[in-house]
């Protein structure tokens, strides 16, 4: 985003995009810049007056509602939901038309919607994720080759994305195909979080742990030649692939991913031809039906693929890459973190746990200062402290890190955190967050976001955060910060829901009686590694997990912990609902 500000920091004009030079019948860039130079010379008075407008804009909005208390009402959960059913696009999954955008905390929403409806409701809530997740993993949104998701599709099929590849979409689509994974058990969604989730350890991991912003759409079309194109690392002519597999793997893979020899991108996906001769890779249909056409066995068609994919994997990392941006960002970093912790425990993948933990030392020995965040790394520090989305973000990951790895380094560092969110960002008076500290010299207006977009807001992860701090510590105090920030957001609950998929999630764990899962024993136990991985293998969202092993730290905070013991020497499960614990578990 581009936004101009006059000397004293006050915005008057802005945009997401501009092109480079004039064209698709919008202003390029240098010549806003050069309008905007004449504005100044020439109109000056004409500027401030916008300034001040767009100032005065944002004070309104920064108001909120005078009426901000916290109702127990489900109504916005089922409003929700039905406003999204309107929408969704039941031929090719997603919601609305193109462009489609991952929207990842709409299938957070729908998921635990779902298991808390009944009915065709419920199994509504179920498909509308299950069904937008196999379509997006089936088109060229997804790399079939190297793993990972592009930024969005242009077409309503999922089919032609913009290339660019960013951490914040891996980071939380791989939870969504992990919890996908939880509520069916079917491989295909684990597969696609272990695709995704290996990618970025392969090609966005800084050696010593961070994990690195995006990677362009664009690349060198060759080495050496300063021509470039969108998605020109990714598409492929059907002659390379006969070149790469010879004729007979080459005629399987072109039949399963719909290449063609004039490419395949449909032409109102591609109005200016930069993809004429070129295919974007994309599943045609399963596998099975590869079989039948081909009149092959299946075996077959999926041996002769995963082959395929190698090779061409191989013949493609030969390219010029696109580049990539190396930057270290706190807040995608959190959102990272819960990935690899959230993966690490339901697949069974101790490596993906190690880097969860390895991203939040990275993150504690660079980018905190005296206790604080700090925004950005890029071979060093920057200056810039943290903003409430990075504290939020992170904090989760720490909560999610524990609740994989029980240990309790994690959940400690996350409660200070806690703290030094509500010291710089809180709002007393009206409840909720602001985006930024107070007394920052170059923030006009302090701002309270709630709205989930392609990230989820600070609002709605914060608040989050509260009521599972609330039902891990039994504090009511974190209860009620988390209510205030669901009382400051209850307009947009109740009229716009589906701008705030995650402050429903919020608001359904607010709804929902405090529930724990307590384990007894020794944490390097092999009783308690089994007890944790069965815990993770189910969707069970609103549940917290909490290992009770006579840690003082946490025994301090949870008395009651301190009577949960192991049975006949091993190590024990305790349910607990509203605080009341049944009888303790053995393992079978």
């Amino acid at each position: 985003m581009s936004v101009w500000l006059t000397p004293d920091g006050r915005p008057f004009y802005g945009g997401t995009y501009f092109p480079p030079n004039n064209r698709y019948g919008r202003a390029g860039f240098p010549n806003i810049l050069r309008q905007i130079a004449r504005l100044w010379r020439e109109d000056r008075k004409r500027v401030e007056g916008e300034a001040a407008r767009v100032m005065e804009a944002l004070a309104q909005v920064d108001k909120g509602s005078e009426d901000a208390e916290f109702r127990r009402d489900e109504e916005p959960l089922a409003r929700g939901f039905e406003s999204f059913a309107r929408g969704f696009d039941a031929d090719h999954g997603g919601f609305g038309g193109a462009p489609k955008f991952p929207r990842p905390s709409v299938f957070n929403f729908l998921l635990r919607f779902a298991t808390r409806a009944s009915g065709d409701d419920a199994d509504r809530a179920s498909t509308m994720a299950l069904f937008t997740l196999c379509r997006m993993a089936a088109g060229g949104l997804r790399d079939h080759l190297g793993g990972g998701f592009h930024r969005y599709s242009v077409d309503e099929f999922w089919h032609v994305p913009h290339f660019e590849k960013m951490l914040y979409d891996q980071a939380q689509l791989a939870v969504s195909f992990v919890e996908a994974w939880q509520v069916t058990h079917d491989e295909f969604f684990a597969d696609i979080a272990r695709e995704t989730l290996d990618y970025v350890l392969r090609d966005m991991t800084h050696p010593e742990g961070g994990f690195f912003s995006a990677e362009d759409a664009d690349s060198l079309l060759a080495h050496g030649r300063p021509e470039h194109a969108e998605g020109a690392y990714y598409v492929w002519s059907r002659q390379e692939i006969i070149d790469s597999l010879g004729e007979d793997e080459a005629r399987i893979f072109c039949r399963h991913y719909g290449v063609e020899e004039v490419g395949n991108a449909p032409a109102a996906s591609d109005p200016h031809g930069e993809f004429a001769g070129k295919n974007v890779l994309i599943e045609r249909q399963d596998e099975a039906t590869t079989a039948r056409i081909l009149n092959i066995s299946v075996e077959t068609v999926t041996r002769s693929l995963a082959t395929a994919r190698k090779k061409l994997f191989d013949r493609r990392v030969q390219r010029p890459r696109p580049h990539l941006d190396d930057k270290i960002l706190t807040a995608w970093n959190g959102l990272m973190i819960s990935a690899f912790a959230k993966g690490g425990a339901a697949l069974n993948k101790p490596h993906y746990l190690e880097a969860a933990a390895n991203a939040a030392r990275f993150l504690r020995m660079n980018l905190t200062s005296q206790g604080r965040l700090l925004r950005s790394w890029r071979g060093g520090a920057s200056t810039i402290p943290g903003f409430a989305e990075d504290y939020a973000f992170l904090i989760q990951g720490l909560l999610d890190l524990y609740e994989a790895s029980w240990e309790m380094d994690w959940l400690k560092w996350a409660i200070e955190l806690q703290e030094r969110q509500d010291e710089q960002f809180r709002d007393e008076r009206g409840g909720g967050y602001f985006g930024s500290a107070a007394g920052d010299p170059l923030v006009a207006v302090r701002m309270k976001e709630d709205y989930d977009g392609a990230e989820p807001s600070a609002n709605a992860i914060s608040a989050l955060n509260l009521l599972r701090f609330a039902r891990m510590l039994h504090d009511e105090a974190f209860e009620v910060r988390a209510r205030e920030i669901l009382g400051s957001s209850r307009q947009a609950l109740e009229r716009v829901p589906t701008a705030v998929p995650q402050m429903l999630v919020a608001l359904d764990l607010a709804l929902s009686p405090p529930a724990q899962a307590v384990v007894a024993g020794a944490r390097d136990s092999a009783d308690v590694r089994e007890w944790n991985a069965r815990l993770h293998r189910e969707f069970a969202p609103r549940r917290a997990l909490l290992l009770a092993d006579a840690n003082p730290i946490l025994i301090e905070k949870v008395p009651a912990l301190a009577s949960m013991k192991p049975l006949d020497g091993r190590a024990a499960l305790y349910l607990c609902e509203n605080f009341s614990c049944q009888a303790p578990h053995a393992l079978q």
